[in-house]
């Protein structure tokens, strides 16, 4: 038998609460450890780090505000910055914040978590004991500082993660696009046989697609910088300076280099989560971008012999654990489920986005999780997809052209001239006679060789002009 853990006593306004003997949390934190054993996931290590902004910005707009010591609030200052430096140095910084995802809506228990943490740090710099609420939360309500560390989140998120990984996906997709310019490939329309297409327009596409989902993502900053801190718990700032919610964010600013600043109305960014609504619409919306572009590459991908066989992705792996020699598409299918992941990822922040009962929305833990998922899994994948996939897929020109050959959609070509008749039947009889769309023409019309072989070239097809 093993001997037991070592424990101490902690306190809270419930009572006496075991804790173990090296933790640096409290017992608010215990307790919430010992009811919410639901999915063994704890929250987003960025909710955390933006939540130890948030407590290091506070200290110095109380001090500022002349409501808190100078050694106290360095103190703290220096306890979190403690703990974000650890963030990117060990992996055991998240067991100091153990709590499940799935706990009271309003993220209570991973704000007293986060006061707790730092209120023993700071408490063995002074010397003396620190208060988790009294000190560290001074001025601050976890409903409004739960809504700020997601704007926050998100925020960083975007700006440091998504955004350049997007920009990323864009820039080879753009570089790419020239020197695919020669390339022309079947279009296709219900995945049917189509006018021909240059690759070049295909990735331009693309691209154009990642530009719009980007323009989107920044339109959603201005309101992500406005935040509810200040309005502490339902709004009306009680317990707050009055000028507390603006000295918090100039401190935050210098922290982050962001520009952040108080939300005009306290009571919707608390009562309210619709600007996280609103981000994660736009993250869905590049996902479903981004599965577009992932499905297309594995169209165009699929074979070698019996698919299209258009491009070959880079060979990444083995693709079978049985047949020998096969290799799939493996970045287009992860993309593919980083996409799916991240569409259902918006529906359960819009169910918890409207859970805005009065003057707290309390599925807040539910929404970070969520919000800060889609953003990570999306920049990821877009980084993947551009260096792992298109930046070195190979042209299969003779599969292209071979294709292109005896595509009867050509005949397109021909309506101004023979009309939409005669153009059908050339079509019907190359297709069923299993010929080049340029013999049969010849055949059924007057134009000649060498005016056909010029309507039917299909480069030229691909600049517009009939």
């Amino acid at each position: 038998m093993t001997s037991p853990l070592p424990v101490r006593t902690e306190r809270d306004s419930l009572g006496e609460v075991s804790v173990a003997a090296d933790a640096l949390y409290g017992a608010q934190t215990q307790r919430a450890i010992d009811n919410f054993r639901l999915s063994g996931e704890p929250m987003p290590r960025r909710l955390i780090t933006a939540l130890l902004l948030v407590k290091a910005a506070a200290a110095r707009a109380n001090q500022q505000c002349n409501s808190m010591e100078p050694a106290l609030t360095e103190a703290i200052e220096q306890s979190c910055e403690q703990l974000l430096a650890e963030d990117g140095e060990k992996a055991g910084f998240m067991t100091h914040f153990p709590i499940d995802v799935f706990q009271t809506g309003s993220g209570t228990s991973s704000h007293m978590n986060a006061n707790e943490v730092v209120a023993t740090l700071a408490a063995r710099r002074l010397g003396k004991p620190v208060s988790a609420n009294d000190d560290v939360n001074r001025a601050q309500s976890s409903n409004d500082a739960i809504p700020s560390a997601i704007h926050i989140a998100a925020a960083l998120a975007l700006m440091h993660e998504l955004l350049p990984a997007l920009d990323r996906l864009h820039a080879v997709l753009r570089e790419r696009a020239p020197g695919l310019r020669e390339h022309v490939k079947t279009g296709r329309t219900h995945l049917m046989d189509a006018m021909p297409v240059r690759l070049d327009q295909v990735l331009g596409g693309w691209a154009s697609q990642i530009e719009a989902d980007i323009a989107r993502l920044r339109e959603q900053l201005p309101a992500l910088l406005r935040l509810a801190q200040g309005g502490t718990a339902v709004g009306t700032g009680v317990n707050a300076p009055p000028e507390f919610a603006a000295l918090f964010c100039a401190a935050l600013n210098a922290r982050t280099g962001l520009a952040f600043e108080p939300a005009p109305d306290f009571f919707a960014a608390m009562g309210a989560q619709d600007t996280a609504a609103s981000l994660s619409g736009q993250l869905k919306t590049c996902a479903v971008s981004l599965m577009k572009i992932a499905n297309d590459l594995r169209w165009m991908n699929s074979g070698p012999l019996a698919g299209l066989g258009e491009i070959e992705l880079p060979a990444l792996q083995p693709g079978s654990s049985i047949m020998p020699g096969k290799v799939n598409p493996v970045i287009p299918e992860a993309v593919a489920m980083i996409a799916a992941q991240v569409i259902g990822n918006d529906t359960t922040v819009t169910i918890a986005a409207q859970s805005g009962n009065f003057e707290l929305n309390t599925m807040l833990p539910v929404i970070a999780r969520n919000l800060l998922e889609s953003i990570v899994l999306l920049a990821n994948g877009s980084r993947a997809l551009a260096d792992k996939a298109i930046a070195g897929f190979r042209v299969n020109d003779a599969r292209m052209h071979e294709s292109l050959a005896r595509n009867p959609v050509l005949v397109t070509a021909l309506n101004p001239i023979v009309g939409y008749a005669k153009a059908a039947e050339i079509a019907k009889t190359a297709y069923r006679e299993g010929r080049p769309i340029l013999d049969v023409a010849d055949e059924l019309t007057d134009l000649g060789r060498e005016r056909l072989a010029e309507l039917l070239d299909s480069a030229r097809l691909t600049h517009g002009g009939l």
